[in-house]
Parts: structure tokens; C-alpha cells; sequence
């Protein structure tokens, strides 16, 4: 398989007509590119694959906040990265929570 690069320009109009692969290559390119504006712009587009990456960054660096926001823009995932990291016992590294937990609900006020 050949190994293309497609412009920015070509892959936002695919995106722009409903094209979720090019939405995701979108991200992919911003991710390489350490662009969390963008990131963040497509994961308010509804870019999946844009929650994925910023949820793998905001975990690693253990924002919180980050978490929450990506978990209210609707990917789950990020609100399952929050639940683990507020239920880790103090003084446990950022990977002691338990695998599988779930969460409350993102967005949820308790």
C-alpha cells in the first residue's frame, strides 16, 4: 500500500462532507503536530478519535480538569480515565487504580 500524504485542505472538506476516516486522519496530524487547539476543536466536532488522544495525554499528565472537559464533550472514555485516577489511594502512581471501574457518569454532579 502506497504511503500518501494528503493536504490539510482536501482531508477538513472530506471531513467537512461527513467523512469520518478523514476526521480521524485529521486528528492524527494534529497529534503529531502537539496541536491540542485543534485536537480539541475536532473532539467538539465529534472526532472519536480526537477524544482518544487528548484522553491518552490528559492521563498521562493527570489533568483532571482536561478529563472532565473531553468526558463532557461526549467521549466516555475520558470520564473512565477521571474515575480511575480520583479512585487511586494517595500516594499511588498514576496507573494503581483498578482495571474496568466505571464511572458515574460524564458530566455527572453528585
Amino acid at each position: 500500500m502506497a504511503n500518501m500524504n494528503f493536504d490539510r485542505k482536501t482531508l477538513r472538506e472530506l471531513a467537512d462532507d461527513g467523512n469520518e476516516t478523514a476526521l480521524d486522519r485529521l486528528a492524527d496530524l494534529a497529534d503529531e503536530e502537539g496541536d491540542l487547539a485543534e485536537l480539541s476543536e475536532l473532539l467538539d466536532e465529534g472526532s472519536m478519535r480526537a477524544g482518544l488522544l487528548l484522553t491518552r495525554r490528559a492521563a498521562a499528565s493527570g489533568d483532571l480538569r482536561v478529563l472532565q472537559r473531553i468526558c463532557d464533550a461526549g467521549y466516555e472514555e475520558a470520564g473512565n480515565e477521571l474515575d480511575r485516577l480520583l479512585k487511586a489511594p494517595a500516594g499511588v502512581g498514576r496507573d494503581g487504580g483498578a482495571e474496568g471501574e466505571g464511572v458515574s457518569g460524564c458530566g455527572a454532579r453528585t
